[in-house]
């Protein structure tokens, strides 16, 4: 089939169809419902009588699909021409339509109404196949035609100006079939390109079973052609079934009426309903709420009450799990002085809604609160205190131990530290949840990480154990330190990056290593001096020769680590002695510069004294040094040849061993007093012992009371004592530079003694008592060449009372 300007147009043939009928002739080509918008091809705004045909706009316009070939040509006035989009199109001078639309259904304004201004049967039958949602929505472009066309466009409102003649009603012969209508060209004609409206159509989507309708000219945009009478139409072909109907303006609103009554209704009977439910549930906990787990969502506020306190009440007196970090305890609610507030609790689980959108959706929600608590505070702060020996520990590093031969992993840990403060409000908000309560912690981080004990256990820790490590001496001796003692020697710090570092403890290895090779040293020997015919002479020292350790383990890190031999030989060298022979005569020692004397001991005391006093005996005090005498004897027990004497325990008389070096103190004190040496501590007896001179004395207690003294002198000094059965006697040999004098003061504040009453046995020393006394001593000090007075010094001493002491 060929589109032009409607001449020679073929007619379309339905397909065969029981329903189908014959095509009528098709209507006198001019009937407005013809005039198409935006077709070209036939004529100079186009030619939609020839539906189906695919024409193009030469300005632009919208193209027409074919219908299918064999098809027939639509009559005039069938749902060809049915509107796209909107009510049905009137046809052909239809005056009603125009003055719906507010403008003359005739082009010049004055024509008269055209026959066929009815609606054909044919487009009645179209638009009840045609549905709404059918419809398709299409925007025409704006037409900018030729200077030679003019488009079509709404008809100007009448204007008497304008002359009549132009009605094509009173003259205008009826077009050829096929050809455009003269009235269609005269409109046109009064068309500007500016008048051409732009309409957005609707799409249609037809049944599946609905012919496809022809596009028509948009509605009520077309001027409509001259009312030159045609030839009646022919009856509509019927389609293979019904279309659906397309509803005008007026069929539309009693279905919108529909609608908004079902609305209103349904608002009606919602508001109906939330009053009602707003009425029945106003004095009830609202739906869907629980409290600590306890449902209570409709009760009443008693009801609530009631059920609460049931559930809720016992769980204050059971253990309530509580989690700190990775530690998991627990505490009693009662005793931590936590409880429940009632009023409050209700007042949490709130009251009804007003808003009918919460109102609904509590229908299906769910909210949980928590109780409101009430806390005694300080037993809430002493039971959060009470947990921090299981909850706080302190960070464990990673490192790696030994367990004999054996190099163990330590894992990392980090330390934690409980939030006193945060643990109290965790446990007041969540103690009577059923799931129990987490408390804050403060974590306190470690820095070696699992990789970095791993990779010191694998590199170093486990070859360094793997193997004795053998130190080879003279003469073929050896000292080993075995597997088991490597953890004494080789230990594991964090090296600040996730890994460790190794320590190697030399001395540790030579505690362990030098005793094996101390049968091939020669140790050094200091000079010393020997005292024979009145006066001291200097005893040569010996230089030694020793294991230098600390160069023999150089290499014990590359040792313990490696996999090579496990032996390393010994490196010896000569060892000085402390004080050589040469300084040794330097010293001065060539006189004697104090001595006393002390006797009336028994038996035991003496055999104490006289064991210590040769402990002393050769003793160098170098310019400068202190001497002490616990320091110097050590240990004085039984193992060290010490026996029981007496002493003088809590202000009487008793028995010790090692009891009596007392005295040897006290005669040491005032060997160094007359010597010149600087008193450097010392403690004078409890009470007053005859023997001793008054305020001048000194007792000693081994671990707990000492005697000491410095050499303030530029030489040294040598002690030399000497003891027989009845005395004990104490020297000091040096350079003589002072004269010392004791001034003795009077004895003035006399005390009684009180009498003691202890059973018979060891522990009883009978005494019949003394007086005790306050005295003085005072110690001037004067040059050994021009007796000028270097210092002077008193020295005041109270004594107490001996008691009398009874055995019975």
């Amino acid at each position: 089939m060929t589109g032009g300007n409607g001449e020679g147009s073929e007619p379309q043939h339905t397909p065969d169809r029981p329903d189908a009928q014959a095509p009528e002739p098709a209507p006198p080509v001019g009937d407005g419902s013809e005039i198409p918008v935006g077709d070209a091809s036939a004529s100079p705004l186009g030619d939609a009588s020839a539906a189906g045909d695919v024409s193009t706009d030469p300005v632009g316009g919208t193209s027409v699909p074919s219908p299918a070939e064999g098809a027939p040509a639509a009559p005039v006035g069938d749902g060809s021409e049915l509107p796209v989009g909107d009510a049905l199109a009137p046809s052909a001078g239809d005056a009603s339509a125009d003055r719906a639309e507010g403008a003359s259904a005739d082009p010049a304004g004055d024509g008269p109404e055209s026959p066929e201004g009815d609606v054909s049967p044919d487009a009645v039958a179209a638009s009840e196949r045609l549905r709404p949602e059918d419809v398709p929505t299409t925007v025409l472009p704006k037409l900018a035609p030729p200077d030679s066309v003019v488009p079509v466009a709404e008809p100007p409102a009448p204007n008497p100006a304008q002359d009549a003649s132009a009605d094509p009603a009173d003259d205008a012969p009826a077009p050829p079939v096929g050809g455009t209508p003269p009235n269609a060209v005269a409109a046109s004609e009064r068309l500007r390109p500016e008048d051409v409206p732009t309409t957005v159509l609707p799409k249609l989507t037809p049944p599946v079973d609905a012919v496809p309708p022809t596009e028509s000219p948009a509605p009520n945009s077309a001027v409509p052609p001259a009312t030159t009478p045609g030839p009646a139409p022919s009856p509509p072909v019927p389609d293979a079934a019904p279309a659906a109907d397309v509803p005008g303006p007026d069929a539309t609103r009693p279905r919108r009426r529909i609608v908004v009554g079902a609305i209103a209704g349904v608002v009606v009977a919602g508001a109906a309903l939330y009053v009602a439910d707003l009425a029945m549930s106003s004095d009830r906990v609202p739906r869907g709420v629980s409290v600590a787990g306890v449902d209570v969502g409709g009760m009443s506020h008693a009801a609530a009450e009631t059920t609460l306190r049931a559930a809720i009440e016992p769980r204050a007196q059971q253990p309530v799990p509580v989690r700190a970090g990775d530690v998991t305890t627990e505490v009693v609610p009662a005793a931590a002085g936590l409880g429940v507030d009632w009023a409050a609790t209700l007042d949490r689980a709130g009251s009804q809604p007003l808003n009918p959108i919460t109102r609904l959706t509590s229908l299906f929600t769910h909210r949980d609160v928590g109780v409101a608590a009430t806390r005694d505070e300080a037993a809430l702060a002493a039971a959060v205190e009470g947990l921090r020996p299981r909850t706080d520990r302190a960070p464990v590093e990673g490192t790696v131990v030994f367990e004999g031969a054996t190099p163990v992993a330590v894992s990392p840990r980090q330390g934690q530290v409980l939030d006193a403060a945060g643990a109290q409000d965790a446990l007041a908000a969540g103690w009577a949840e059923t799931g129990g309560v987490e408390v804050p912690v403060t974590l306190e981080p470690v820095t070696v990480t699992p990789t970095g004990v791993d990779r010191a256990l694998r590199d170093v820790a486990a070859p360094a154990a793997s193997a004795d490590l053998v130190v080879t001496g003279r003469d073929g001796s050896k000292a080993v330190l075995g597997r088991d003692r490597v953890g004494t020697v080789l230990s594991f710090t964090p090296d600040g990056t996730g890994g460790l570092i190794p320590r190697f403890d030399p001395d540790a290895a030579i505690a362990v290593l030098a005793p094996q090779l101390a049968g091939t040293e020669t140790k050094p020997k200091d000079a010393s001096f020997r005292l024979s015919g009145g006066a001291p002479t200097v005893v040569p020292a010996t230089v030694g020769e020793m294991v230098e350790w600390h160069k023999t383990l150089e290499s014990l890190p590359a040792v313990l680590s490696g996999s090579g031999p496990r032996t390393v030989a010994a490196v010896y060298e000569p060892k000085q002695p402390e004080l050589t022979t040469e300084a040794a005569r330097k010293l001065g020692i060539t006189e004697v510069i104090g001595e006393y004397t002390t006797g009336g001991f028994e038996y035991a005391s003496g055999v104490n004294i006289r064991l210590a006093a040769s402990e002393i005996d050769g003793a160098l005090v170098k310019p400068g040094d202190t001497f002490s005498l616990n320091g110097y004897t050590g240990p004085r027990g039984a193992a060290q040849g010490y026996v029981e004497s007496g002493i003088i325990n809590n202000g009487r008389p008793g028995k010790a061993v090692g009891g009596g070096i007392s005295q040897l103190a006290t005669t040491l004190y005032n060997a160094a007093y007359f010597a010149g040496m600087e008193d450097a501590g010392h403690t004078e007896h409890s009470y007053y012992i005859s023997r001793y001179p008054a305020a001048r004395e000194a007792t000693v207690f081994e671990g707990a009371i000492d005697l000491q003294f410095r050499n303030p002198g530029p030489t040294g000094v040598l002690i030399e004592t000497i003891g027989t059965g009845s005395d004990i006697t104490v020297r000091l040999w040096g350079t003589k530079r002072v004269e010392v004098e004791s001034v003795a003061g009077d004895r003035y504040a006399h005390t009684s003694p009180n009498t003691v009453t202890l059973p018979k046995g060891p522990g009883c020393v009978p005494s019949g008592g003394a007086q005790g006394f306050t005295t003085s001593d005072t110690r001037i000090v004067t040059d050994h060449v021009t007796g000028q007075e270097i210092s002077r010094h008193t020295r005041t001493v109270k004594y107490d009372p001996v008691p009398i002491v009874k055995c019975e």
